[in-house]
């Protein structure tokens, strides 16, 4: 439970994710302008690439349905409301209607460049001050993540160290990450997607609490391979898609602040990755076209893998 409340507290504090300087992440590459970040690796031709891994027509929803009983972070809710449309009209037409009201950061998600930040900096060097509106943020909301139509790539960790599902808190970088994708043939390169499958989510089930609060994933040094090769996105079949297992010293989600506030990468989190390691579909085409909600830090998403 102690970690679990200061999972709670870090999230709930946008510029403490780790002591890093702000000139590390204070320059987009794109341009003084750039608020997209890795986004900005998509392009036409990988669109076209993409579109030619699509051998079968078979689709995969990546995305887990969302609801009350959701594992999420202490502090964080949701609730639906549905209620009937009176009677109206000579046909007498009938219906329903609902509300929702929920923490945006529940289930399947992507965080956008506004959730995490280091020192109160975000990506391409935007202060939280410059962002920050209770009513919806000024800059980096997710409704400015344009369309995400790439090439994705699923590195199947479990598989490649012969467990259905990692250990709590266990970690991955680089060199086990090269050595997986080496194993399934694949290379991940700029403007693609990539998934890593831990066997994590079952755990959702099992026992939310050690879901959420015990998650294996990538650690900080995988998390540099990746974003320096040109990736728009990681994500994985957990909560956090990184280890929980912090070290000793001191930082805390290494890899958002990385990720996020230093090469404007998106993570996508509780992806329902099972079906693709089943049929081992390691490469796929990928389609994100998130809920354009004015100012949200995160989205609920449910991505789609073509094959």
């Amino acid at each position: 439970m102690r970690l679990i409340r200061m999972t709670v507290a870090a999230f709930g504090l946008l510029a403490m994710a780790a002591p890093v300087a702000a000139e590390d992440h204070a320059k987009s590459p794109h341009g003084p302008d750039d608020t997209i970040g890795a986004a900005n690796n998509l392009s036409l031709e990988g669109v076209l690439a993409a579109s030619k891994l699509v051998k079968t027509g078979k689709t995969y929803p990546l995305g887990v349905i969302t609801g009350r009983n959701s594992p999420a972070y202490p502090g964080r809710a949701f609730d639906i409301e549905v209620f009937p449309i009176p009677e109206g009209g000579a046909n007498k037409v009938t219906g329903h209607d609902d509300r929702l009201v929920s923490h945006v950061g529940i289930g399947s998600q992507l965080d956008g460049l506004g959730h995490i930040g280091v020192d109160k900096v975000h990506y391409n060097g935007i202060t939280a001050e410059e962002i920050f509106d209770p009513k919806g943020l000024k800059k980096l909301g997710t409704e400015h993540v344009p369309p995400i139509v790439t090439r994705g790539v699923l590195i199947d960790i479990a598989a490649h160290r012969g467990v259905a599902q990692l250990a709590p808190m266990a970690s991955f970088g680089s060199a086990e990450i090269q050595a997986a994708a080496k194993a399934q043939g694949v290379t991940i390169g700029k403007g693609d997607v990539v998934l890593f499958h831990t066997g994590w989510l079952s755990k959702a089930d099992e026992d939310p609490a050690v879901y959420i609060g015990q998650q294996p994933g990538i650690n900080a040094d995988g998390a540099k391979y990746l974003a320096e090769l040109g990736v728009v996105a990681v994500g994985a079949d957990s909560a956090a898609l990184e280890t929980m297992d912090f070290g000793t010293d001191g930082n805390l989600f290494p890899v958002h602040a990385m990720l996020l506030a230093h090469y404007g990468v998106y993570i996508l989190e509780t992806m329902n990755t099972a079906d693709l390691a089943r049929d081992k579909a390691w490469e796929f085409m990928f389609v994100l076209g998130q809920p354009r909600f004015a100012g949200s830090v995160q989205a609920v998403i449910n991505p789609v893998a073509i094959r």
